[in-house]
């Protein structure tokens, strides 16, 4: 039985092997083999000389008639040119610094030559083709030949494919039975090919069909060790226990839904059942609530925090940035009114007290946060990073809440849960605005059950986009700040985005480039402009959180502030989970230079209320380019599912879910996670039999060891990329 693990060092050279190594981190046998082509080509029809054309790919059976070395006469160096014929014409083959061909291409021998046929000095040629020399005319079927798939292998410049090649051939000529870590009763029940077979004919196709037949098989590998990895996740955090929180049916939820001055849609309702049963029982929640921009995610968190709350414990939001922290601190606050008064005059008889924990409080106000945190007395903690500091201790963390998941990485969300204690686990809810495809979400978030709310709450009507080309057409320009004025007059609000702070005047830039539209530069030509009648205020993420805190104060507070804002002029500090419903206006500057996903965020700021949104995708983009086709996208559609789902196809499935998932899909070099939606689908399913009856994998050793390569591969890769 071959062994895959020896290193590839057995094979070939010393540099060769050092090579593969630095450049694609190849180290045995398998790794090369697992190194598949990019692509293939085939060296083309066989063609007589005399029937040749420009452009084509061909292979020619010819005759040697000369060899010539000749020098350069503009640059270093010299060439080879030789002359073949097939007695009805003449075709020459250049080469460039190859001498050494001359033992090989002889006068007199004859081969099989293809390449891509190119004029030059009014003569047809081919340049550096390849070719097979024939000794035996028997032994050599021409049409084989040139229909075969030539591997082209990814490639650097110092380990070109042609010598991978070399080196793949090699470790296929020892190879035979190989152990396969895809167990048979799979192989069996979806008619796989064996692994040594998979791995021959993936380097080696016969046939478009024999390599579709091993590309299937070598994906089920990449898919069932991922899900694998993943069901053991799972498996693992299920094995914890965790304090069941039971709702109090005459407790401060109860209160809370008294007092809510909306109806929760079906969705949130549903969604909020399962959350409650599922924190009824003694193992740890895991579950993630994906939903549209304005969904109200929000208020089933909240719900699920005074479950928690009545049953004795606390419950931590944690959100990745001051701006967004200190909203959902105000949005909870009062969302409960008197229910977050606990300790004071004219507090609700089971209230709580809620308490925001980020970097730019002072002393004082800390050491009272960490106070109430570590007493019992906050059941319901907001905070950004500040919360995973060794000083925070909870009295009884019972839910951890995460917003906008994906900017947090698997350490942080784990100190955060460690929290709780380290003889249990508290319950854990990830929400995320950005959709994410379901075969996307069973990929990454395959150890997490997942509820989407797709229904928007009542009210709330469709936000309407358009696409503003600033040069081409100035009086459009002219016309979005008129109708930013004019919302203002209508006693509505208005976000304008920018991409950058300042200037980077000292940047230099490639032809046909220009410098993105900065705030600093923006905001006074407006203030002083088409502006000059609103109030205007900046924010940008260089602020400090006391100063973001007090714009945004003033924003919300709309017309009827003292010191009120009209208009917001940001960067994308604003992009996530930031709630105006006065706001109706967003205009969108440079756009072109946003993802989709960041754009349909944005414009998730406005239309909150009862009155419609607008949102204005101003571009300099050139017409029929790729920048203007997105902005049609995102004009075109609010289904954010939609839009996710194109933003991961032009991003080659996406890094939209965060870092920690980087590596593990950076290691599926076959498998799609946005196409092979039934593989990964039914190697999901494997995988959870597999581990529920075998967590340990002791009875799939070959099954065990590719799940640790492909972790290994996974944290490598997160290495690379940190």
């Amino acid at each position: 039985m071959a062994n895959l693990s020896a290193p590839v060092s057995e094979l070939v050279g010393t540099k060769t092997a050092a090579l593969l190594e630095t450049e694609f981190g190849i180290t045995n046998i398998e790794e090369l083999l697992r190194h598949y082509p990019r692509r293939y080509e085939q060296r083309g029809a066989l063609t007589d000389l005399g029937s040749l054309e420009i452009g084509d790919h061909v292979t020619v059976q010819a005759q040697v008639k000369s060899f010539k070395n000749l020098k350069n006469a503009s640059r270093a160096g010299n060439r080879q040119e030789v002359i073949i014929s097939d007695g009805s014409g003449q075709l020459t083959m250049m080469f460039f610094n190859q001498h050494w061909r001359e033992k090989d291409l002889v006068p007199g021998r004859k081969g099989l030559f293809s390449g891509q046929v190119s004029v030059f000095n009014n003569k047809r040629q081919l340049t550096h083709p390849d070719y097979q020399l024939i000794e035996d005319e028997t032994a050599i079927n021409p049409d084989d030949y040139a229909q075969a798939f030539l591997p082209v292998y990814p490639a650097t410049g110092k380990l070109a494919t042609w010598t991978i090649e070399k080196c793949v051939d090699l470790a296929l000529a020892g190879l035979d039975e190989v152990e396969d870590p895809l167990p048979k009763e799979i192989r069996d029940a979806e008619k796989l090919m064996d692994l040594s077979l998979a791995l021959r004919a993936i380097h080696k196709p016969s046939s478009e069909t024999e390599l579709e037949q091993a590309k299937q098989r070598l994906k089920w590998d990449e898919a069932l060790a991922l899900q694998v990895v993943l069901a053991k996740q799972r498996h693992e955090e299920d094995s914890w226990p965790a304090v069941p929180r039971l709702e109090k049916p005459d407790g401060l939820l109860a209160a809370f839904d008294a007092r809510l001055p909306f109806k929760l849609t079906k969705g949130q309702l549903e969604v909020a059942e399962t959350i409650s049963q599922e924190m009824a029982v003694g193992h740890p929640m895991h579950r993630l609530l994906q939903g549209e921009v304005g969904s109200g995610k929000t208020i089933v968190a909240v719900r699920a925090m005074l479950t928690v709350v009545d049953s004795g414990g606390q419950a931590a939001l944690l959100a990745p940035t001051e701006v967004l922290a200190a909203q959902h601190f105000r949005a909870i606050t009062e969302l409960l009114g008197p229910l977050a008064q606990r300790g004071r005059l004219g507090a609700h008889d089971d209230g709580t007290g809620v308490t925001l924990l980020t970097g730019s409080l002072n002393t004082a106000q800390r050491r009272q946060a960490l106070l109430d945190i570590t007493s019992g007395q906050a059941g319901i903690v907001v905070g950004t990073h500040a919360l995973l500091e060794d000083r925070v201790d909870f009295f009884d963390l019972g839910l951890v809440v995460i917003d906008e998941q994906h900017r947090f990485g698997v350490e942080q969300r784990a100190t955060l849960v460690a929290k709780a204690g380290s003889d249990r686990r508290p319950h854990t809810l990830v929400m995320t605005a950005t959709p994410i495809p379901r075969t996307v979400a069973m990929t990454a978030f395959g150890a997490l059950d997942i509820s989407t709310l797709s229904e928007l709450p009542a009210g709330r009507t469709p936000i309407t986009s358009h696409v503003v080309l600033a040069s081409e057409k100035p009086s459009h320009m002219a016309r979005t700040w008129e109708r930013v004025v004019e919302e203002v007059q209508k006693g509505h609000q208005a976000y304008i985005v920018v991409p950058r702070i300042a200037s980077q005047e000292d940047k230099v830039l490639e032809k046909g480039q220009r410098q993105a539209i900065a705030l600093e530069d923006l905001a006074p030509q407006l203030i002083s402009g088409p502006l000059a009648s609103v109030r205007v205020g900046l924010m940008h993420g260089q602020m400090s959180g006391a100063d973001k805190d007090n714009v945004m104060l003033r924003f919300a507070g709309g017309p009827a502030h003292p010191d009120g804002i009209d208009v917001l002029i940001s960067t994308t500090v604003i992009e996530v989970g930031v709630d105006v419903p006065n706001a109706t206006t967003m205009v969108i500057m440079d756009a072109d230079r946003f993802g989709i996903s960041q754009l349909h965020q944005l414009r998730g700021r406005v239309g909150r209320g009862s009155a419609p949104g607008l949102c204005l995708l101003v571009t300099e983009a050139p017409p029929f380019s790729k920048a203007r086709e997105r902005l049609a996208a995102v004009a075109a559609t609010n289904d954010g599912f939609e839009l996710a789902a194109l933003d991961l196809e032009q991003r080659r499935e996406g890094d939209v879910l965060g870092r920690e998932q980087s590596g593990m899909r950076s290691s599926l070099k076959l498998v799609s996670i946005l196409r092979d939606e039934e593989i990964l689908e039914q190697a999901r399913i494997a995988a959870v039999s597999i581990v529920s009856k075998d967590p340990e994998l002791k009875l799939h050793p070959a099954l065990s060891r590719a799940v640790q390569t492909l972790i290994d591969n996974s944290r490598a890769q997160f290495v690379k990329k940190s």
